[in-house]
């Protein structure tokens, strides 16, 4: 039997609404700071299996967001985002099941020592409490960041984009019958039930004290927005400016495979290359082969004037384009002096997020992934691999590219804090 209800709106007291979340979100964090794997497991693989018997009444949800996705003008890049079909709804309860297969971090000890004071100290894994997280267009995000917040023990409230409001709502009402089956507060994932832009001010301001972590996920200007208004900690990244540098030592077939599949894989996912850095030893013979290959893959190629030079028909790149997170098939290219060009480049105009070269030389290799300060650095592998599912952690919230909590993926350990539980047998401090 479907479960997926009527969906609804909020009444015109945002305020309210928004704090009666968060008050629920705090009392339902109790409850999963002690509850035991196997109920949180339980509510997964329930919401795992409502999803593949509710197939079509999440097409049926998505087709709605779709139709108005298109009446509104949105870009292709962000309908693929938005689209779900029989394969990426598999995926949603696949990446539930994987989540159940993940081990519990809550709990465990990371380390533990004695002191000569006789003292035992022991680092633990607790929850961080309740999150908020705020994104756009991918209504899978719902059941990715729903489920890893549940497994890491924290109550969340999830407020998606306008955009994929009727499929979030679907899939949100599909955890809530989870919960409910493993007997766990439904509480403890709650989506925002409304479009109304005031929603995410509330969140912003903390939710009177509930919330403990804000997580944005979308474009620079939503980010940009919570990391400068929020009165409560941001976890999060700007820009997926991402970089693929071909070096002189790179096969010509492999450097042609990683650049196309970094770039045209999903044009609208934070991990697709937005630069393609050609060393100048071998730009003659590999820059035209690897564009060629891009061009023939349906990509815009924008250059500087030596890639230019190699290729006339190519437009010519403006500062902002080395600044510009496409989210299309459109990608910058640059002739630069060797790996050291590569870095400097890097630093110059990219986001910390995720960078590849490609190159048979482990010394120059070595040289790109000690040196270059970004999130995730790969050698001879495409970008689009920046992905919590493929770093084996399930699922992601997204991709952090600051330096304080998380970095990379951000998947159950990166949803936890620690405590220092620390036990005696009398001592005092003289």
């Amino acid at each position: 039997m479907s479960v997926v209800k009527t969906l609804h709106t909020a009444g015109p007291d945002v305020v309210a609404t928004m704090a009666q979340l968060g008050r629920n979100a705090r009392e339902a964090a109790k409850a999963l700071r002690t509850a035991p794997r196997k109920q949180k497991d339980a509510a997964l693989l329930a919401a795992a299996m409502t999803i593949r018997a509710d197939v079509d009444l999440i097409l049926d949800a998505n087709a709605k967001d779709m139709e108005a996705a298109k009446a509104r003008g949105l870009t292709g890049a962000l309908i693929d985002r938005l689209m779900l079909d029989d394969a990426r709804i598999e995926a949603m309860a696949k990446g539930l099941e994987a989540i159940v297969a993940l081990d519990d971090p809550v709990g465990t000890t990371i380390t533990e020592w004695d002191m000569p004071s006789g003292l035992h100290i022991e680092r633990r894994r607790v929850p961080l409490g309740v999150i908020g997280i705020i994104y756009e267009s991918r209504p899978n995000v719902t059941a990715d960041a729903g489920a890893l917040c549940l497994k890491s023990g924290n109550a969340v409230i999830l407020r998606g984009g306008s955009e994929s409001f009727h499929s979030s709502r679907a899939i949100h009402t599909i955890l809530e019958h989870g919960l409910d089956a493993a007997q766990l507060p439904s509480t403890a994932i709650q989506l925002v039930p409304t479009t109304d832009r005031a929603a995410v001010g509330e969140m912003l301001k903390g939710l009177d004290g509930t919330l403990d972590l804000l997580v944005p996920r979308g474009g620079r200007s939503l980010t940009e927005r919570v990391t400068n208004e929020a009165r409560v900690p941001v976890l999060g990244h700007l820009d997926g400016l991402c970089h693929v540098y071909i070096d002189k030592d790179a096969d010509m077939e492999m450097a042609k495979k990683i650049a196309v599949n970094a770039k045209m894989r999903r044009t609208g996912i934070c991990g697709a290359a937005e630069t393609l850095l050609v060393d100048e030893a071998v730009a003659a013979t590999h820059l035209p082969a690897v564009a060629t290959a891009l061009k023939d893959a349906g990509c815009e190629l924008r250059g500087d004037d030596k890639a230019r030079a190699l290729m006339p028909d190519m437009a010519a790149a403006t500062d902002d384009d080395w600044r510009t997170e496409y989210l299309d098939a459109i990608i910058t290219v640059a002739v630069v002096p060797g790996v050291k060009g590569a870095l400097d480049h890097i630093a110059k105009y990219g986001s910390q997020h995720t960078e590849s070269i490609v190159t048979d030389n482990q010394q120059t290799a070595d040289t790109f992934l000690t040196q270059c300060d970004s999130a995730i650095l790969l050698h001879n592998a495409s970008t689009q691999f920046a992905d919590g599912g493929e770093f084996g952690m399930g699922a992601e919230i997204g991709i952090a590219t600051g330096k304080l909590h998380a970095r990379g993926p951000v998947g159950l350990e990166q949803l936890t804090t620690f405590k220092y539980v620390v036990r005696g047998s009398g001592q005092t401090r003289p």
